[in-house]
């Protein structure tokens, strides 16, 4: 009982002169209290942030050993600092040993997990002891060398600790279940980390009319289940956007509806551009097991008038089949060199996963990012760690370069790219919505969110159609047609149209503040 009210007094704050000093640290046994006790208990320690490594230190050589100094989540003093070793062989550059000094635990039974990075290598430890311990480099690997001299080791701590990341784990990966358990932690997680609202529907699917449904309509989609549920839901968390796909609807000639669609997935399994009927649209909708949540967002009247119709259509379809823009879809989240990251998550950090990416699937890397990159220094076919050592020639911070703004006339190697709603809003230039604008602006920096911000659409609800909010009270300023909760678009229809909007925009969670004018 005496242990059991130690550890609630723990958790719940009591300062830590009151309590006396234990061989371990309270949290260290929850897991050997009953189910029912732990882990409650543990899941209002931990969450899926904790997953997110911090970034404490960068070491470079002997003399960081003064400088490299922070507090871990067990030993609360550390040091690090880096020894250079010569080359045991002619043509090579030598190698290192990384020092770190461990202090000062907290309890006996608990532990730090470090990631250890540059730009050509990641790696990992974890100490329970506490002293100096050693990681051997024995070669480093071209251009390197230069790197860490000037830059140093990016050091990351798992401020949560071995079991902190584990339960964090338990956390985040059933976002990606295709099961009510999955789609359970998608909403719990969205309640928790952007403060969403879940409020059901009397009904899920509307009982609505596709003739009310007009080209150029704007089709916002929010999946909560599987893996493109959890896709979604971290897409959301980090730039602030309540929906995590978008289409449109256009109507031909004889006025039948399409929908064009950047993300479709055809019979390969490949993400490419698509312009489809709306029947066959809507089947795969309502046979997606992630739980597909849709509204429409009618143009306003002023919008309808300006639409050319004809400019949608010569657009739509010479993107039809296209592959899904995969180039810039990162860079539209990202336009500042700090405030675009979630709690923990930094550049430091990005540059360490676009690491491991380009490590374990190069390809991939190059798809995501290294052409991106490449377009931003004006420079061709450098993969990362050669993007990073000429940034550093220019004097062009990496975080600065992640933050420069995508150009919607780039080319890459496989034609323009255009995420879902890059599809969206570049067809809304073509169209002439954007009016003389459209040169100074570049939709691909564009999220989701800013999307549906933009006051494209209808105001007044009078000129919605009748079914629209036949079941939704209080009424939506749109349409919901299909989903189990009602949609959130925050801000929805608020931002007129500006030169260069969106390029320098912050999206920190929870509030994701937008200054006017970014």
């Amino acid at each position: 009982m005496e242990l059991l009210l130690l550890l609630l007094l723990m958790i719940l704050g009591a300062p830590a002169r009151s309590l006396p000093l234990l061989p371990f640290h309270p949290r260290d046994v929850l897991p050997a209290l009953p189910h029912g006790i732990a882990w409650p208990t543990l899941n209002r320690l931990h969450n899926a942030v904790d997953l997110l490594p911090e970034f404490v230190a960068a070491v470079s050589s002997p003399s960081d050993r003064n400088l490299s100094s922070w507090k871990g989540a067990c030993f609360y003093k550390n040091e690090a600092w880096l020894e250079f070793t010569e080359p045991k062989e002619a043509n090579s550059s030598g190698g290192g040993i990384l020092y770190i000094k461990t202090s000062n635990a907290h309890s006996w039974t608990c532990m730090d997990l470090y990631i250890f990075a540059t730009p050509y290598r990641v790696t990992w430890d974890y100490y329970f002891i506490g002293r100096t311990h050693t990681m051997e480099i024995k070669e480093w690997q071209e251009g390197e060398l230069d790197y860490v001299k000037d830059k140093g080791i990016s050091v990351f701590l798992m401020k949560a600790g071995m079991l902190g990341t584990l339960m964090a784990l338990w956390d985040v990966l059933p976002i990606f279940s295709n099961t009510g358990w999955g789609q359970d932690a998608n909403i719990e997680f969205l309640k928790r980390h952007m403060k969403t609202k879940f409020v059901e529907r009397p009904q899920s699917m509307s009982n609505f009319s596709t003739d009310d449904i007009q080209s150029g309509d704007f089709l916002a989609l929010s999946k909560i289940r599987g893996r493109w549920g959890g896709f979604e839901t971290l897409e959301k968390w980090v730039t602030g956007a309540y929906a995590g796909h978008t289409a449109f609807a256009l109507r031909d000639e004889q006025g039948k509806l399409w929908v064009g669609e950047s993300g479709h997935e055809n019979k390969e399994g490949q993400e490419i551009i698509a312009v489809l009927t709306w029947d066959d649209w809507w089947k795969q909708q309502l046979a997606d097991d992630a739980n597909p949540h849709i509204v429409v967002l009618p143009l306003s009247s002023a919008m309808r008038e300006k639409f050319n119709l004809t400019a949608a259509w010569e657009y739509a379809r010479s993107m039809d089949g296209k592959p899904y823009g995969y180039h810039n879809m990162i860079f539209s989240w990202i336009d500042t060199p700090v405030d675009n990251y979630p709690p923990q998550l930094d550049s430091n950090l990005v540059a360490s996963v676009l690491t491991v990416w380009t490590r374990l699937q190069p390809e991939y890397a190059a798809n995501m990012w290294n052409e991106a990159l490449n377009k931003r220094l004006d420079t061709q076919g450098l993969d990362l760690p050669g993007v990073m050592r000429e940034a550093e020639h220019r004097g062009i911070p990496f975080e600065e370069l992640l933050a420069i703004p995508e150009k919607d006339d780039w080319i890459y190697s496989d034609g323009k790219s255009t995420s879902c709603v890059a599809f969206v809003l570049q067809m809304y230039k073509e169209a002439g919505l954007f009016g003389e604008l459209a040169s100074s602006i570049q939709v691909t920096e564009f999220t989701i969110r800013d999307a549906y911000m933009l006051s494209f659409f209808e105001k007044n609800s009078s000129r919605l159609p009748k079914w629209c909010n036949a079941h939704d009270d209080p009424p939506l300023p749109f349409c919901q047609i299909l989903g189990t909760y009602r949609m959130e678009l925050p801000d929805y229809n608020t931002l007129v149209p500006y030169a260069s909007m969106d390029e320098r925009c912050p999206s920190v969670p929870p509030d994701y503040y937008r200054p006017s004018g970014c």
